[in-house]
């Protein structure tokens, strides 16, 4: 039995959508907090709880009969404590592995988002203390975010941001949820750490090039000055914490925090990954 954390979530659904190829859906169970939005996956026969990360008593009882456990992490403020209830509760009922989904930085103490990401690996450690044997998955930025980073009328002002000639082995995140999925049906219980990265890395001057090919006109990419970039966005009204996470990414870029290429997707794909044209094809589809 697998159980899934975030699973109405994008990460989660792909992860599911592939479990759901190899394993029966009386074999996997979610955990979710609204049972409306989890009606999708009773509808795939899909065994669906009712708890909340934060509820340790409705994660022992969700828990019980479990032998792995995927827990996708939380963009709670409160997040490292919610991962520490269900590991804790992991260990108690018995869980023989538990799957983390982390994030993969070159050095997150230096990182502009250092207390957004600093969770990731306390927990990370948390899990390593508990003497279960874990798979950590290390993702690399998703290509699916950068429609957000660079706006919706991108195609008609072009891409402004202060992320310099850095680069990012962006992956799809369904690929990733894919790869995850296929680590969770081994056998082999070994405790990895895997890094889940595309094959190449690309700037958002390559971002740029590659919408313009889409497009079919011209998409410029300016490096926008990294100290008033906050303030821009400030007056285009963007809620602070956006203001906050865009600002502390792109300033990562920048500084090439997330400039590492692993084979580690491909190989758990057993194939290569979507280059980015591929993916912001895909992601963009019709929306020209």
């Amino acid at each position: 039995m697998i159980l899934v954390t975030g699973a109405t979530g994008h990460l989660g659904s792909a992860v599911i959508e592939q479990l759901l190829k190899k394993k029966s859906p009386d074999e996997i169970i979610c955990l979710a907090r609204n049972l409306d939005k989890a009606q999708p996956l009773r509808d795939k026969g899909i065994q669906v709880i009712i708890g909340d990360l934060n509820d340790v008593e409705s994660l022992q009882k969700a828990l019980q009969g479990i032998n792995k456990v995927l827990l996708i992490s939380t963009v709670d403020h409160h997040r490292y404590q919610q991962h520490k209830n269900l590991i804790d509760a992991a260990k108690t009922a018995g869980v023989m592995h538990i799957a983390y989904t982390s994030a993969l930085i070159k050095d997150v103490a230096s990182s502009a988002v250092s207390a957004h990401l600093e969770s990731h690996f306390q927990t990370e450690n948390y899990i390593k203390k508990t003497g279960l044997t874990y798979t950590i998955f290390r993702n690399s930025l998703y290509a699916d975010m950068i429609p957000i980073y660079v706006g919706k009328e991108v195609f008609e002002k072009g891409i402004y941001l202060p992320a310099g000639n850095g680069k990012v082995g962006y992956a799809l995140r369904r690929e990733m949820g894919e790869a995850i999925a296929n680590t969770l049906l081994q056998t082999d219980n070994e405790s990895r750490i895997y890094e889940l990265t595309g094959s190449e890395m690309y700037s958002y001057q390559d971002v740029a090039e590659i919408l313009s090919e889409i497009a079919g006109e011209d998409v410029y990419y300016t490096d926008a000055d990294a100290v008033t970039f906050p303030d821009i966005l400030k007056q285009l009204g963007i809620p602070e914490r956006m203001i906050m996470v865009a600002s502390g990414f792109t300033t990562d870029i920048r500084n090439h925090q997330y400039e590492i290429v692993s084979p580690n997707l491909e190989q758990l794909l057993g194939r290569k990954p979507k280059n980015l044209s591929e993916a912001l094809k895909e992601i963009y589809g019709n929306k020209i």
